[in-house]
């Protein structure tokens, strides 16, 4: 039976709401303004809304697939305990010695209902309880084929490199920056051959790399053992994320008031457009989360109500930060880490703030994220009955969870290419394939187990063909981005 971890002390909506929007807001939206005005203002606005609804669709069939999950987990543990049969078509057990007859004893229909509901006295609907907490990757266990656990596993390993490798080069970048008062110079290969003041003859370029060398010796023993956020750390870092945008928000809108704006963004630009669509589907990226936040809420009856609130406000606060980005500064002199845009705006404090905000926050997720990397790698080549050698298991899986994205942040700090790249490709398996079939599959493999499929969870887009849609959009979208890929580099 797939394992299922620890729930968590219950939380309220409201207090469920907050977490959602933490989860969502996060890195990539620092990277929003520079690639919403690479795509021009009009069509950026239009694609950052469909993406929003996209987000929300696929959270949905999340949440459906969570339910899913319960009920297939209280009906194998039923089926298990009283080693009985469940009929193909009722869902009703079958008694012994009945040679797969129906025991028809009762005309009473609630004697005879699915095996779980009847043993625990409770309605049909409360078989879809979402009391345990089942993550993505044990969803797939559940309702995949062998095939598909391991390119579930394959997916969502390249989205946590990426997301590794991302958070490599942005806080080693926003040093190099603040070190070298290269605030201005959004043109990482000029500045890289330029000087660092202080540093002698070292260019800034080696003074980056110098920065990121400690960054791994920092942070990246973390990959070898198991650690945990703690509660206190948490709000820190939330505290920290909700005074640094809406410091960057009223620091742009008091610029623009004093007439101090200079707007030249156009309206569209398709060749932004690759870019955009991974750094939007990166930025609303909540999905393989959601098991760990909604699983504790207590009162489940408006999750649906709680994701249109969530992502309403989302979708405003993107909007406000890249407007107010692009109507506060040129094109050309917006940095693809927006924090950096702020030195002399804002003055030495608030600059300095806003700059080492990635340093703060990013540094503290980045083990929790190499340890999930770790874990998922040990799972996508764990073979049954075959546990792995104490050195494989200790050296080699934590050692090939930080090299690569250490790798690839030493060959580029473009965080543009990197949020795009990691967005436009594993993070839209993530987002919306992977939501899409784990509704799907169990949706169907619950039907045929018990005849009926009374999900009080069910997504409001759970018809086959909003399933269907999801998938055939998700690969249109990378089709398109990387034909646009291809086509830029002629």
């Amino acid at each position: 039976m797939v394992a299922v971890t620890e729930t968590g002390s219950p939380y309220s909506t409201p207090v469920a709401f907050i977490y959602v929007f933490n989860l969502i807001i996060g890195v990539g939206a620092l990277t929003m303004p520079k690639a919403f005005a690479n795509a021009g203002w009009l069509i950026a606005s239009v694609l950052i809304g469909i993406l929003c609804l996209m987000s929300f669709i696929t959270s949905t069939f999340m949440v459906e697939a969570m339910a899913a999950a319960n009920a297939m987990l209280r009906l194998k543990a039923r089926e298990k305990s009283l080693s009985a049969p469940i009929h193909p078509s009722t869902g009703s057990a079958l008694s012994a010695g009945s040679n797969g007859e129906k025991d028809s004893s009762s005309d009473d229909p609630d004697e005879n209902v699915p095996l779980l509901i009847n043993a625990l006295g409770s309605s049909r609907g409360d078989l879809y309880d979402i009391s345990k907490r089942v993550e993505m990757g044990q969803m797939a266990n559940l309702f995949f084929s062998k095939l598909g656990v391991r390119l579930f596993y394959f997916c969502i390993v390249l989205y946590l490199y990426g997301d590794l490798a991302i958070y490599a080069a942005a806080v080693p970048k926003s040093l190099t920056k603040v070190t070298c008062g290269s605030w201005n110079e959004t043109d990482s290969t000029k500045s890289n051959n330029k000087t660092c003041p202080g540093w002698g003859s070292v260019t800034q370029g080696n003074v980056y790399r110098v920065f990121l060398a400690i960054f791994t010796v920092t942070l990246g023993p973390f990959a070898f053992f198991n650690v945990q956020k703690t509660k206190y750390l948490q709000i820190f870092t939330t505290l920290m994320r909700w005074v640094a945008f809406i410091m960057m928000i009223v620091i742009a809108v008091v610029k623009i008031g004093k007439g101090q704006g200079e707007h030249d963004t156009p309206t569209a630009s398709i060749s932004g457009l690759p870019n955009l669509f991974g750094v939007c589907v990166y930025s609303y990226m909540c999905q393989h989360s959601l098991p760990s936040l909604i699983t504790p809420m207590k009162n489940k009856s408006r999750i649906t109500l709680l994701f249109v609130a969530d992502f309403a406000i989302v979708l405003i606060f993107y909007a406000l930060l890249s407007f107010t980005a692009i109507f506060a500064f040129r094109s050309e002199d917006l940095n693809d880490l927006y924090t950096l845009n702020f030195r002399k705006t804002s003055g030495s404090f608030v600059g300095y703030f806003l700059a080492l905000f990635p340093v703060f926050t990013l540094s503290t997720n980045f083990p929790i994220i190499s340890i999930t990397l770790r874990d998922n790698l040990k799972n996508l080549f764990h073979r049954e009955g075959r546990p792995y050698p104490w050195v494989v298991d200790r050296i080699v899986f934590p050692l090939s969870t930080i090299t690569l994205p250490i790798i690839v942040a030493f060959i580029t700090q473009n965080l543009e290419i990197l949020v795009g790249v990691t967005g436009s490709y594993a993070g839209t398996g993530v987002q919306y394939v992977i939501p899409a079939c784990l509704a799907y599959f169990g949706k169907k493999q619950l039907t045929e187990m018990t005849g009926r499929y009374d999900n009080k969870h069910k997504s409001p887009f759970g018809w086959s063909l909003w399933i269907v849609f999801v998938i055939g959009w998700a690969f249109v979208c990378i089709a398109l981005v990387t034909v646009n890929h291809i086509i830029a580099k002629k």
